[in-house]
């Protein structure tokens, strides 16, 4: 039984494997709905895994609704000279709107957040048009070779999860750095970021381009800083923020993140409050 929640995650929780051959709890779900309960909005997370996933790191924060999977989605995550190579050894189920619990069907914020692809785009009419829906659609550019290797892929489902989106978070690296395909997501939503690192990143509202810049910080591990600034920049906005203020609020909480390792990223409440302070950006 779950109750009703204000901002509800949905995607695959994974194991992040180390170079000790131990793992890290990560995945959209996890750094967007801690950062969430940082923002102080009561959450929910919709995922699948296998029973030897370990939930302590939600607990007292998130309410988490696990669909039951023979193993958990399980990443190895390697960084060179900024780029991360990728492979998949293991892969939980699909996620569909059947797998909704009915209590939390009408949150103030949707963040679908798939990883490789586990979300099925009907998930969106489980929803009431009111309801906020934000989208972080990297799951959805990826595909796996017979080896598990990452690879970029076309956003095929694209124009029917625009069009419903209240805002959509991507990256550079997720568009091959081609500001066409930005454009063209641009101008079929209503609010789209292209994160691009350190170098801050481009807020398209209605189709024009606005800057944003990072704060400079000594960068010790920058996974889960997209997925920080998402969950920052869609619960300003639905809760009413101008986009480009949300934009430079959530900037400055992912800057931090990348300053620490793994789940650490994740900002306490102190920290955003203190990046709400300064930036001036009201509840």
């Amino acid at each position: 039984m779950v109750s009703a929640v204000d901002y509800l995650v949905i995607g695959h929780v994974t194991h992040d494997l180390q170079p000790d051959a131990s793992f890290t709890i990560g995945g959209t779900v996890a750094y967007a709905a801690l950062t969430a309960a940082a923002m102080c909005r009561s959450v929910g997370v919709l995922t699948s895994a296998g029973s030897t996933f370990d939930g302590a790191v939600f607990r007292n924060r998130v309410e988490v609704f696990c669909h039951a999977a023979p193993s958990t989605t399980t990443f190895w995550n390697h960084y060179v000279n900024g780029s991360r190579e990728q492979i998949v050894y293991e892969l939980a189920l699909p996620l569909r709107a059947t797998h909704v619990p009915d209590a939390w069907e009408r949150p103030s914020v949707v963040h679908l957040g798939p990883v490789i692809g586990e979300c099925d785009p009907d998930l969106v009419g489980r929803f009431p048009d009111s309801v906020f829906i934000g989208i972080t659609p990297q799951g959805w550019m990826r595909w796996l070779d017979e080896d598990g290797r990452v690879h970029p892929r076309p956003w095929v489902e694209s124009q029917r999860l625009l069009e419903r989106a209240s805002a959509v978070v991507c990256s550079i690296e997720d568009i091959q750095g081609e500001w066409e395909t930005a454009e063209r997501f641009a101008s079929q939503t209503h609010l789209l970021v292209v994160t691009m690192g350190r170098r801050g990143g481009i807020l398209f509202s209605d189709g024009r381009p606005v800057p944003f810049p990072a704060l400079e910080v000594p960068e010790a591990d920058p996974t889960g800083a997209g997925d920080i600034f998402a969950a920052v920049f869609f619960s300003s906005v639905a809760a009413g923020t101008e986009p480009l203020a949300a934009a430079h609020f959530a900037a400055c909480v992912a800057s931090h993140s990348v300053t620490r390792m793994g789940l650490a990223a994740v900002p306490e409440a102190s920290e955003v409050a203190e990046c709400r302070k300064a930036l001036d950006v009201s509840d």
